[in-house]
């Protein structure tokens, strides 16, 4: 039968040659595992600018918390800003559980700005304090709580300007000196014709 015998042994004795070169071919050594990262051993990464780190990390969350606090004067009155769905009270709790590992990120070693004026450890006061302050704004949207939420957002914005004044607008002024004219652009003009006309306007 041809296809039993003649065509059927080349077949098989390329299949044994094959299998004999495979034996005597020298065998490539195999990779040595990667050992596992020694207990205790810490690797973060700061190269974030801290521009960058406060605009894509800390204003977001802190503006996404002040967005569901308090009221706002409109021309139809006063609008509760306050949520009003489970996701609304949810996302002030994500913004505040940011804000909390922001004050902790905040003092990963090569974080911290040291100025000449400013005594040790400022920087990291104020990044626990960050934490401290974020930990009870959490805290009131858990629970629902539209005043405890009000409250927590000022102190946020107390300390966020606290800080800012100390290591941004100071250091600046002290470099630049204060700015020259008129560094706000002026009202437009139809408010400032409001303005005029407004009976307490002298």
């Amino acid at each position: 039968m041809s296809f039993g015998g003649t065509r059927l042994k080349p077949i098989v004795t390329f299949a044994a040659c094959a299998a004999l070169l495979a034996a005597c071919s020298p065998q490539k050594k195999a990779e040595p595992a990667q050992s596992p990262p020694a207990a205790g051993a810490v690797k973060y990464n700061i190269d974030l600018p801290m521009d960058e780190f406060m605009g894509h990390v800390v204003d977001p969350a802190a503006f996404a918390y002040w967005a569901g606090s308090g009221t706002e004067e409109t021309a139809k009155g006063t609008k509760d800003l306050s949520p009003t769905t489970p996701e609304g009270w949810e996302k002030l709790e994500n913004a505040a559980a940011t804000l909390i590992e922001a004050g902790n990120m905040l003092q990963l070693p090569g974080r911290a700005r040291h100025l000449p004026d400013a005594p040790d450890g400022d920087w990291y006061k104020h990044a626990q304090e960050l934490t401290r302050l974020a930990t009870a704004a959490k805290a009131a949207a858990e629970k629902h709580d539209k005043q405890g939420v009000f409250k927590s957002g000022a102190d946020l914005y107390s300390e966020c300007t606290a800080c800012h004044e100390e290591y941004v607008i100071q250091p600046q002024l002290k470099a630049n000196g204060r700015p020259q004219g008129a560094p706000l652009p002026d009202w437009p003009a139809d408010v400032k014709a409001k303005q005029a006309a407004y009976p307490g306007k002298s």
